[in-house]
């Protein structure tokens, strides 16, 4: 074990333990029943109650606790990916490539989805309901019981129609969205290896066939493509994974034009 975690790039390896330490941390919180880090340190969108500014951060170390192979998978290509472009370019630059990428797949998602949260605001707004009303009940909503959510929300939505009824409930929703997960940042690692190592080839488990880095990784970045802007919704963030590949392929696209001299 410890000889395995010595084999390890500095920042690599740092990334690692304070992925897993926090996982250990944030389910012995949720067991004790004390604060639940998994909701605190997620990412949430700007503009909602439950959004602050740090969450950009460290959502990219917190991970699903219901779904050990989210942080499982998420780590393993971390060690695979990361490692090998921190050998080669070096700690400080993997250190910021790593934070970049993470961060654009937060902003990316934010940009797309926050245009439908302010178009729900202003809807509501236009319909007399006041947005502070509504921000505190999502604030305190864990707090009360069901009965108590419902009288409130009638409260402050009686004899609005049908339409402002939907928007609201959606503003709600949307506010409790939360995101986890390193998957961003790992993304922007594809990204970069498949521009600067295009022709290596990798194995898919189960298939026995050598396929280059352009074509699998490429491949995966258009799946996310596909999949983010389909009708069909599932639990997996594919305009945040998109994100972090086009903020890591930008950025080392960057870094190859204005530093030809030190950029690998």
């Amino acid at each position: 074990m410890f000889s395995f975690l010595n084999n390890l790039p500095p920042v690599t390896k740092n990334f690692l333990l304070i992925n897993i330490l926090l996982y250990v941390v944030m389910q012995i919180s949720i067991a004790s029943g004390a604060i639940d880090l998994s909701t605190l340190l997620a990412s949430h969108y700007i503009g909602t109650p439950f959004f602050e500014p740090f969450q950009m951060v460290t959502h990219m170390f917190m991970h699903s606790p219901a779904d050990l192979m989210h942080i499982f998978f998420n780590m393993f290509l971390l060690v695979i990916f990361g490692s090998n472009l921190e050998r080669l370019w070096g700690p400080k630059r993997f250190f910021i490539f790593y934070f970049a990428a993470g961060i654009g797949a937060f902003l990316l998602d934010n940009i797309v989805n926050g245009l439908q949260i302010q178009e729900l605001k202003q809807s509501l707004e236009s319909s007399g309901i006041s947005i502070e009303s509504i921000d505190n009940l999502i604030g305190q909503h864990k707090m009360m019981t069901e009965q108590q959510l419902s009288n409130q929300y009638y409260e402050i939505m009686k004899d609005q129609s049908a339409q402002t009824n939907e928007a609201a409930v959606k503003y709600f929703q949307t506010s409790l969205v939360s995101g986890v997960g390193a998957s961003g940042a790992i993304f922007g690692l594809l990204a970069a290896f498949a521009i600067l190592f295009p022709n290596t080839e990798m194995y898919l488990m189960f298939i026995p066939i050598p396929i280059k880095a352009k074509f699998l990784i490429g491949a995966y970045v258009l799946y996310e493509m596909y999949k983010a802007f389909s009708t069909q919704t599932d639990n997996i963030n594919h305009l945040a994974h998109l994100g972090g590949a086009l903020t890591g392929a930008i950025l080392v696209l960057i870094w190859r034009y204005t530093d030809r001299k030190n950029f690998y």
